[in-house]
């Protein structure tokens, strides 16, 4: 027999030592009073949920060389603007003699709170009423990758987490054992990508039919050509090179405008002067997805998602021109906004039953608030809004277990 090994932990600064698990024993086997069972996705290694105080972690189990990778990869994605993948909390290694072993290592996240299965947000054959959202949100991540240089490798639906974002959807990277961070993607990186990505959303979408009863020729199975258009539009509009002349300087503003719509923060500017010409051909360097996100942060402290921060950026606006006349600075005021209206509404939604996620149901309560006021003909007001909203049923807000 080989000789016994002991666990090696490698763990982030702020998080438990997670020394009272039982490392030398396969995750299955595990009986701590510490797991506790939520709602997962599809995945090929075992995972298993734990609770520490208030915070929850995600284990999951792999060989020594994945799980080293998938950390890493994470690890280095963790340094972006935005939250492209789910945070990297540890690495457990020398679990069993035999590094190719399924129970040889385990990889540790923090479990990412509102987020949720490609699966549970499945209505019948297809995606409901937020199809769309999800296959832009879907496209989008990937775009982020490979602007951050990360061949996936591996990109399916089970691979990613989702949350609600305002009335869009936020996609987060979930595995990156299969990754691989370069300074920069070729096109053909990009298109191998979106390949392996094509076949396995083909063959996710053959297994939900499957379950479900549904006849194959029923099944979606072209809803990985649909996420590839989309990140084809999506990505020309981002690297698109424009040609302006010597009296159109504002097309670089709205170039500017455009991206920045899109949620995308620009980083630099490229205007090179074309071969015996005036005209000059301006290319865009493209930062994160968290314009709204940083915007909002700057005025008022607030850490959301991006389009929930747009839609909450909006209702900051609504309130500064209420306030226009006030002499009060537009800085000052902001802070009167958070004080004075958002974390009291915040404070009220935390305690309605069937709202766990207060930030989301302020975002669908704000366009309550706007569909309204429009059918009156006049500004509501958001306490009179909240009080409707919840009579109706609080349309819009997702209820989740």
């Amino acid at each position: 027999m080989p000789p016994p090994t002991r666990p090696t932990l490698t763990i982030a600064p702020g998080h438990p030592d997670f020394l009272d698990l039982p490392w030398d024993r396969p995750l299955g086997e595990w009986d701590s009073p510490r797991l506790i069972d939520l709602p997962k996705g599809v995945s090929r290694h075992l995972v298993r949920f734990l609770a520490y105080d208030r915070v929850i972690y995600v284990v999951k189990e792999l060989p020594v060389a994945a799980a080293r990778r998938d950390y890493e990869v994470l690890r280095a994605l963790a340094g972006k603007e935005r939250l492209l993948a789910v945070p990297p909390v540890g690495l457990v290694e020398g679990r069993h003699p035999d590094h190719g072993a399924e129970t040889s290592a385990a990889l540790i996240t923090r479990y990412l709170e509102f987020s949720f299965s490609s699966r549970e947000l499945l209505q019948g054959a297809g995606f409901g009423e937020r199809r769309n959202q999800m296959l832009d949100a879907f496209a989008g991540l990937l775009v982020e990758l490979h602007i951050a240089g990360c061949f996936w490798g591996d990109c399916s639906l089970s691979n990613v987490l989702y949350r609600y974002d305002a009335e869009a959807v936020d996609t987060i990277m979930v595995d990156g054992e299969t990754a691989v961070l370069h300074d920069q993607l070729s096109n053909g990186q990009r298109e191998e990508d979106l390949a392996i990505m094509i076949v396995n959303v083909a063959g996710g979408m053959a297994d939900i039919a499957a379950a479900q009863g549904i006849p194959i020729d029923d099944a979606d199975l072209w809803l990985g050509e649909d996420i590839a258009t989309r990140y084809r539009n999506l990505w020309s509009e981002l690297s698109r090179v424009e040609t302006i002349g010597p009296d159109e300087r504002y097309k670089i503003t709205e170039r500017i405008r455009r991206i920045n719509e899109l949620g995308f923060d620009v980083k630099e500017l490229d205007l090179i002067p074309s071969p015996g010409g005036d005209r000059l051909a301006l290319q865009v360097r493209v930062g994160g997805r968290n314009h709204h996100t940083s915007r909002l942060k700057s005025l008022t402290g607030l850490e959301v998602s991006e389009w929930q921060a747009r839609q909450i950026l909006s209702d900051l606006h609504y309130y500064q021109a209420q306030n226009a006349d006030s002499g009060v600075s537009k800085s000052v005021t902001a802070v009167h906004w958070r004080v004075s209206q958002f974390e009291p509404t915040l404070t009220r939604l935390r305690t309605i039953e069937g709202i766990s996620d207060p930030v989301q149901a302020y975002c669908d309560l704000l366009h309550y608030r706007y569909l309204k006021s429009v059918d009156a003909g006049f500004d509501i007001g958001t306490v009179t809004a909240l009080e409707q909203w919840l009579s109706d049923g609080r349309p819009g807000y997702v209820l989740r277990g």
